[in-house]
């Protein structure tokens, strides 16, 4: 289901609780040429509602690569417990000083040595609109809907 449109709530709290407490997870994005690049990010702590919060910087090749294809695959992973996810949508730069300022930490200085002084500082919003997990019981991925129940 296109988890951010009304009646996807359930599909919302699923994702929520299956990607709680995994602090890492890779982004892919696709280069002009078509080549897939992948790399580690960090998950925001904010709740979980249909959107995913990074920081990047402006100037990285990720955010051009974004700039030519915001389609864009976020995989989640925690194997001590089975959580297995991936998850599609339309990647975009914000740099709203208030979310940014929300969302900070000061553990992302590893990453952003200036904090929140650094003028490039910015952060990725990925709308995810599907998502797959491994489920156990099934035996295997479960894909939830690209579209909405037709009864709706």
């Amino acid at each position: 289901m296109d988890i951010q449109q009304a009646g996807a709530a359930e599909g919302v709290r699923k994702v929520a609780l299956m990607i709680q407490g995994i602090r890492v997870a890779m982004l892919t994005t696709t280069a002009p040429d078509g080549t897939l690049h992948s790399r580690p990010m960090a998950t925001q702590e904010a709740e979980f509602d249909g959107v995913l919060w990074f920081f990047t910087r402006t100037g990285s090749g990720m955010v051009d690569e974004i700039r030519h294809d915001s389609e864009v695959n976020v995989s989640y992973a925690s194997p001590e417990d089975h959580r297995y996810l991936s998850l599609s949508g339309r990647a975009s730069l914000v740099r709203d000083r208030d979310r940014i300022e929300e969302l900070w930490s000061p553990a992302y200085r590893a990453w952003f040595p200036r904090g929140l002084e650094n003028p490039d500082l910015a952060l990725l919003r990925v709308d995810v609109r599907t998502a797959a997990y491994w489920d156990m019981l099934a035996g295997g991925m479960v894909t939830m809907p690209a579209e909405p129940p037709a009864d709706r």
